[in-house]
């Protein structure tokens, strides 16, 4: 992708890549939509000096990505994912790469992954694969050349 466009886009060209480490990393077949919530903690404190006003500080901060799909059994990617899900402490985190349309990529290298469905649904319907990645310490961040 051009590092150099401005303007709208659409969300499907957000990319992300999973595995156990950076350099077994893949892209994840049939994923449908993503979430991302920031989990911020502000400081607060009412000093005399501010007449009764709050002051503030962010101090903390984290990441949650929502990623739902469906279940492609045979993607390396899609197969990494649900493989974690009856896994627990260090073995659930591994690798997560999201690369925004403007080429910044956002790079979570201990990434705590969190398998929340792997199948179930209507038994007409394609079997789905639902997951959250949780930052796990701070993102090494690569703006866009």
């Amino acid at each position: 992708m051009s590092t150099t466009r401005t303007g709208v886009y659409p969300v499907y060209e957000n990319q992300f890549k999973v595995g156990a480490s950076k350099e077994t990393a893949t892209a994840i077949a049939d994923m449908e939509t993503f979430g991302v919530s920031f989990d911020n903690g502000v400081e607060e404190w009412k000093p005399f000096d501010q007449g009764g006003w709050s002051r503030r500080l962010l101090t903390a901060k984290s990441v949650t990505i929502s990623i739902n799909g469906k279940r492609n059994v045979g993607d390396l990617g899609n197969d990494y994912i649900a493989g974690l899900a009856f896994l627990n402490g260090r073995d659930a985190e591994g690798y997560l790469g999201w690369t925004f349309p403007d080429g910044t990529l956002v790079e979570f290298e201990d990434c705590v992954f969190n398998v929340t469905n792997i199948g179930a649904g209507d038994s007409t319907g394609v079997a789905p694969l639902e997951f959250e990645a949780l930052s796990n310490g701070k993102p090494k961040v690569t703006p866009a050349a």
